[in-house]
Order: structure tokens, then C-alpha cells, then sequence
């Protein structure tokens, strides 16, 4: 298998700035969908992802502010990193206006860019399980508790917006016991890089 190459990554959309997030959740939840998310260069396009809001009791957010999760609590367009069930990073984008606490869970990415660095550090040679799960992609791009509260438009991290139409499907979140029923999870529609397929 020949390595990728800089010239094989798809060209990358307009930089997305903080004011993209600045909007209801659940909008930039869709609009991520097929969008490039870069960390110190190495990534991919996210084809999945989950929305919270403060108002429902699957979001960290929803018994108020804790030293975790406070910068949900702050302005729109920053990292929130958590480590979940102790084991992996999780990273989500804040959204909506200052005190909201809402954001998108980015739950599995289309390696595009790096593709040699996150199979070393994921010991995996699987294009399509390298960031297929909200804790493969963030140990693919070096994702740790130091991106905590780092803005979502400033070096390491970079998003460019899609730069072509994608179907994207929706479905319930995954991974949860509380306010199951939302249909909040947002994906590209049969993408083979999913963390778990959408029901057709």
C-alpha cells in the first residue's frame, strides 16, 4: 500500500471562525457534516457527530456548571475535552451563545490528511477504524486534556468548511441512558467510516 501523500488530500474549504458555532446546536451539528477538522495538520472529514443541549439530561451541562465542564458555560468556538469512562478523550465544539453550555460531540472522521502519523499512533493499518469512535479519532490526532478550552479557530486546530454537498441522515445518539429518543445524531449517509451504521 503506497503512502498517502500530501498531493492525494482532498483541498480544504473556507476556515470556519468561532461565529459558525454562534448558532443553535443542533444547525452546526448538521453543517460540520463533511467538513475538515485538522489538529497540528492531521485529520479528516467529519462523518459523524452528536448534539447536546443544557435542556436535556444526557448533556454535562444539564445540572449546571463543575470545573469539568465549564467552558461549555463560555462563549461558542472552543474545545471541550473530557475523559469518558476513564479511559478516552472525547472532544466536542461549544456552541450557541455565552452561558448556553451546548455542544457537538465529534464522534468519527473520513482520514484524510496525516494518514501516516494516526496509524502510528493508533498501531492500526485499517483506514476505516482509525477514527471511526469518538475516543479512535481524538488518540488518531493527538487529542488530549491539553486541547481543553483551546479556540476552535487557532493553530493546532483548524476546520475548513465542506467544499461539496453531502447527504446527511440523522439518528438517536449512541452510548447514552437519558433523553434517548432525540434524534440528534448527525451522519454522512453510508459512509464507511461511521461508528455505527445508521438505521436505513
Amino acid at each position: 500500500m503506497a503512502p498517502a501523500s500530501k498531493a492525494s488530500a482532498p483541498r480544504l474549504g473556507k476556515a470556519l471562525k468561532r461565529a459558525f458555532f454562534d448558532r443553535n446546536v443542533r444547525e452546526v451539528a448538521h453543517d460540520l457534516i463533511g467538513a475538515t477538522m485538522l489538529v497540528d495538520g492531521v485529520g479528516g472529514l467529519i462523518v459523524e457527530v452528536e448534539a447536546y443541549h443544557h435542556t436535556e439530561p444526557a448533556a454535562h451541562s444539564y445540572n449546571g456548571p463543575t470545573p469539568r465542564n465549564q467552558i461549555m458555560f463560555g462563549p461558542p468556538g472552543f474545545a471541550y475535552v473530557y475523559r469518558s469512562y476513564g479511559i478516552h478523550w472525547c472532544v466536542n465544539f461549544v456552541c450557541e451563545e455565552e452561558g448556553s453550555a451546548s455542544a457537538v460531540l465529534i464522534r468519527a472522521l473520513e482520514p484524510t490528511h496525516g494518514i501516516a502519523a494516526m496509524r502510528r499512533r493508533r498501531h492500526l493499518q485499517d483506514l476505516h477504524a482509525l477514527c471511526s469512535g469518538p475516543g479512535k479519532l481524538t488518540e488518531a490526532l493527538g487529542i488530549t486534556i491539553a486541547h481543553n478550552t483551546l479556540p476552535l479557530d487557532r493553530p493546532p486546530i483548524a476546520l475548513h468548511a465542506r467544499t461539496e454537498d453531502v447527504e446527511v441522515v440523522t439518528g438517536i445518539r449512541i452510548g447514552i441512558t437519558k433523553a434517548v429518543e432525540l434524534p440528534w445524531r448527525y451522519g454522512v449517509r453510508g459512509s464507511k467510516f461511521l461508528s455505527k451504521p445508521f438505521p436505513k
